[in-house]
């Protein structure tokens, strides 16, 4: 569903945007942005950060076809969104999941820690890799992180809340957990605010920036206990109701496939086989109902030559290093697989070393991620260049509603499913989701750009409609911090219709920029008022 969806907003922009922009066509790009097979060729900033060179790939060996080869891209996008999603979904929340019940963390923590995690993954680890990519990979991650906030905190809310009030359900939200999260999360805005009014940001402030969510975590816990404290029982309805708990990371149930289904399901299990294979041979999987023996040997012993194939190509390595690494991680790889051929059975999951388990497939399922966001940003900027169209839009628009989608789809399947309690879940993931990833996200890319740049300070990229988009954003943070409290902390249609208002006015400036009807002349001159 949410591939579909995604596929569907994202042609639409894409090729709206390819048709009505003047410098849309392929043959019309600015000579200074790599526009001939020639020049592409020679020049190694025409190669953004990836493993596929799509520049070359459209003006050199598709120069013929542009619009076959504008489809081929597109249609490669949508895959990297499906393998960027349902990795994250398939294998990095389970994995998440598991290890916070294997470390015991209250939930608390976890909910603070490992649930925005696992439901931004997506986001962190796109913005991290193009903060390290060339260009303006800096600012695509800014704009993808505040395009999936923005998303989230207007879109995602605003739906739920005509959802509920449409079947006439009452939602009430937990007043100071809402108040926390929306003050932390305007907070995060305004830091990061001032780093874009400053234009740069340095080491020291990185790391204090990155810090703050460690307070964010401090106060979610004295809240918590202090909450437990004031209940003398701790009686909990969907035990006794529906006989289980809420899991810490919602994801897709599986459902029964009709007979009249299955030829339609073994096709689409055979399209989809190429994608599924390689991870599932190099992320481990132990849960009851996944494990398969002859998977479990051939991701424990491939892991660690992928990590090395990974090491080599990202650092450049030298003959004798490379031979060294490969060394290490075939004599681990064929470790782990003889190990786990040896004392591990066909029909049962393993019992013993479960946190060695959870651990390998968090490793390797956010290598997968890493890999695949690196590769997202990298056609990103490559179909920036070739449309005409600023990376940084994509990022705010495309990449960010395509990391957003699998929030909106979970979040209101709790809510309409999980009654009063999902609902509160659902909107609190709207607020506290954002907060991880401007702080983790975004200050952790920071803290990495710094150190590279180390002792000169991180020169944010020119942009000047950042300002713009958190202002918007922080709008939509103040409809709902004034409308809910008046409103009794009810989810109702005041709060929705206030919030979609909001983010249809967003992207319609950013869209009617795009296509011409605002011009530079008229931003600058708003701006200068």
């Amino acid at each position: 569903m949410a591939v579909t969806i995604t596929t569907c907003n994202l042609t639409i922009f894409l090729i709206t945007s390819f048709f009505l922009t003047p410098s849309a066509t392929p043959t019309t790009t600015t000579t200074t942005t790599c526009t001939t097979c020639t020049y592409i060729k020679t020049h190694s900033n025409c190669h953004p950060k990836g493993y596929i060179n799509y520049l070359q790939l459209f003006y050199c060996n598709l120069h013929k076809h542009p619009k076959l080869g504008f489809l081929l891209l597109l249609v490669w996008l949508a895959i990297l969104f499906y393998i960027l999603t349902n990795t994250a979904s398939d294998y990095f929340c389970p994995a998440v999941d598991h290890l916070s019940k294997t470390l015991n963390l209250s939930p608390a923590i976890a909910g603070t820690t490992l649930l925005p995690l696992g439901n931004g993954a997506p986001d962190v680890f796109a913005t991290v890799i193009s903060f390290t990519a060339a260009g303006d990979g800096g600012d695509i991650g800014l704009n993808t992180i505040l395009g999936g906030a923005i998303f989230v905190s207007t879109i995602v809310v605003g739906i739920l809340s005509l959802l509920i009030s449409y079947r006439r359900k009452t939602a009430i939200v937990d007043k100071p957990n809402f108040i926390r999260d929306v003050v932390f999360l305007i907070f995060s805005l305004s830091n990061l605010l001032v780093v874009v009014i400053i234009g740069k940001i340095n080491l020291w402030a990185s790391i204090v920036f990155a810090s703050a969510y460690v307070v964010y975590i401090c106060l979610v816990s004295y809240m918590h206990f202090v909450s437990m404290k004031k209940q003398s029982v701790v009686v909990s309805t969907d035990v006794h109701d529906h006989g289980s708990t809420l899991p810490l990371l919602v994801r897709s149930a599986d459902k029964v496939v009709p007979k009249k289904q299955s030829v339609v399901m073994w096709v689409l299990f055979v399209i989809r086989l190429p994608l599924y294979l390689p991870r599932r041979v190099t992320i481990p999987m132990v849960t009851k109902e996944k494990w398969c023996k002859p998977f479990g040997v051939a991701s424990m012993g491939l892991s660690p030559i992928m990590l090395a194939f990974i090491l080599n190509s990202e650092e450049k390595m030298g003959s004798k290093a490379g031979v060294v690494v490969w060394f290490i991680a075939s004599v681990i790889g064929i470790g782990l697989g003889s190990c786990t051929f040896a004392f591990t059975s066909s029909t049962i999951a393993p019992q013993k070393c479960l946190l060695l388990w959870y651990a390998s497939g968090f490793l390797m399922s956010v290598t997968w991620t890493y890999i695949t966001a690196e590769e997202l940003v990298s056609l990103l900027q490559s179909l920036g260049t070739i449309v005409g169209i600023s990376p940084s839009v994509l990022g705010l628009t495309v990449l960010a509603w395509g990391n957003s989608l699998g929030d909106l789809a979970t979040n209101v399947a709790m809510a309409m499913q999980d009654g009063p309690d999902g609902a509160r879940i659902a909107i609190a993931g709207c607020y506290a989701g954002p907060v991880f990833n401007i702080f983790v996200g975004l200050g952790f890319s920071f803290v990495i750009a710094c150190w590279l740049d180390y002792p000169a300070s991180y020169v944010v990229p020119e942009n000047p409609y950042l300002c713009e988009t958190i202002g918007f954003l922080i709008g939509g943070l103040l409809w709902a911090l004034v409308v809910l409290p008046n409103r009794e902390m009810r989810l109702d249609r005041t709060l929705g219709g206030g919030l979609l208002a909001i983010y249809f006015c967003f992207l319609f400036v950013k869209i009617a920029r795009v296509i011409g009807l605002i011009d530079a002349s008229m931003s600058n001159s708003i701006e200068s008022l």
